[in-house]
């Protein structure tokens, strides 16, 4: 269970820094931005968690701002697996995913 949260969280990350990626790269020239190929891979990588954003945001909620609802998502979801992740290991400290867990209660 704890290498799985690790994975997550993982995901999340990548997820949520591709989007601040792509807000950097579209910093440097907002008009044009949608034909970069760095802003179009970050894309493609932040493409799920944007359509998720989209699902569970309520129609009021612009396009435009969809990618913004999707950061702060991502970050709650990282925070709140971060927990998760915490709990679970100090449970149980010998599952895989766990070591730094155990290295911070000395037991390695």
């Amino acid at each position: 269970m704890a290498l799985f949260l690790v994975v997550l969280q993982t995901l999340l990350l990548v997820a949520g820094l591709s989007l601040l990626g792509q807000l950097i790269v579209g910093l440097f020239n907002w008009g044009r931005r949608r034909e970069n190929i760095v802003y179009q891979l970050l894309g493609i990588v932040a493409s799920p968690a944007i359509k998720l954003a989209r699902l569970v945001s309520p129609r009021v909620v612009l396009d435009e701002h969809v990618p913004a609802v999707a950061f702060f998502l991502l970050v709650v979801g990282y925070f709140v697996v971060g927990f998760f992740h915490r709990d679970v290991c100090l449970g149980d400290l010998t599952q895989a995913g766990c070591a730094r867990w155990a290295a911070a209660r000395g037991l390695q």
